[in-house]
């Protein structure tokens, strides 16, 4: 059997239109067209339910039993339209309870959640925040389906088409000794960095690979004692050696203090810059809840308002 053709659904407000004001000349008015168009309409409306729906009567027109049917679900359909879809135009961030959702590195963590946090609890009370680490194809798609609404800090892989980023801040990277290291003064002499021992992490997150293209494009080589996929274990693992780590100048702040028994030296070169970034993805670039969340991000974190 051949499908059945399908209801131009643009043909139900003006099937709810005859019916409210009773004629085509009035109902085409109510609409905003033109006479001979709501009639051309009212004639497809019969070809596809193939039945008058509408008669003559006196004062205008009726409904037949089909066209009060067909009236009163289109009626219901498009109130539900309104009420569900076009209603999400406006966001209200105090009565949303939907989790906002953040892919970042546990660097990532340090510099955003905290302000975050505050912000959010503050102006969305009753939306909890997750944030969650995924590897890059996972991110894609866990961004696509809206599981995770930004990722926010570096993310060299979310420059296909589809995404969009804007700039946030601009970071560095700083070197971590122990306090009472040999080494004194404030930066490193290149021989002094290339004759420690270094600690290298290879995490989920992707800043330190700009660190080590930077190093492998001057053919600088140094002497790597231990690879960990963590910046957890380092605070601990240099202050209780004579090692160094380059790290994110923010963990730099967090972790090199006389408290963790570490201090932060700067490196013997400038030092490459990460630019972090927000990224999301093009189906929810023009969603009010995603423009009001953007919104709050790229005012938290920009160049004038870096703590860090």
């Amino acid at each position: 059997m051949a499908p059945a053709p399908r209801l131009d659904l643009n043909l139900l407000a003006i099937a709810v239109a005859l019916l409210d004001e009773g004629g085509v000349s009035r109902a085409a008015l109510k609409l905003g067209m033109s006479q001979p168009a709501v009639s051309g309409a009212l004639a497809r409306l019969r070809r596809h339910f193939n039945d008058p729906l509408f008669v003559r009567a006196a004062g205008g027109m009726a409904p037949t039993p089909r066209g009060l049917q067909l009236v009163g679900s289109a009626r219901e359909l498009l109130q539900r339209f309104d009420a569900e879809v076009a209603a999400t135009a406006a966001f209200d961030p105090g009565s949303t309870q939907r989790p906002f959702v953040f892919a970042m590195s546990d660097v990532g963590e340090m510099v955003f959640l905290p302000k975050l946090l505050e912000r959010l609890g503050r102006d969305a009370p009753g939306a909890a925040l997750r944030s969650v680490s995924l590897r890059p194809l996972q991110l894609a798609e866990a961004l696509e389906s809206g599981e995770v609404d930004l990722a926010v800090g570096y993310f060299p892989d979310l420059k296909k088409s589809g995404f969009f980023q804007q700039r946030l801040i601009v970071h560095h990277f700083v070197c971590l000794l122990r306090a009472g290291h040999r080494l004194q003064g404030n930066r490193l002499t290149q021989a002094e960095f290339l004759g420690l021992r270094h600690v290298v992490v290879q995490s989920e997150g992707r800043s330190q690979e700009i660190f080590e293209r930077f190093l492998k494009a001057r053919g600088l080589s140094r002497q790597v004692a231990l690879t960990t996929p963590h910046f957890l274990g380092i605070a601990r693992l240099i202050a209780k050696s004579d090692m160094l780590a380059a790290v994110p100048h923010a963990l730099g702040l967090v972790y090199g203090t006389a408290a963790n028994g570490l201090k932060t030296v700067r490196l013997p070169f400038e030092s490459p810059r990460i630019e972090l970034k927000q990224h999301w993805h093009r189906k929810v670039h023009k969603d009010a809840r995603h423009i009001w969340l953007r919104g709050i991000v790229s005012e938290l974190f920009n160049d004038a308002a870096d703590e860090w």
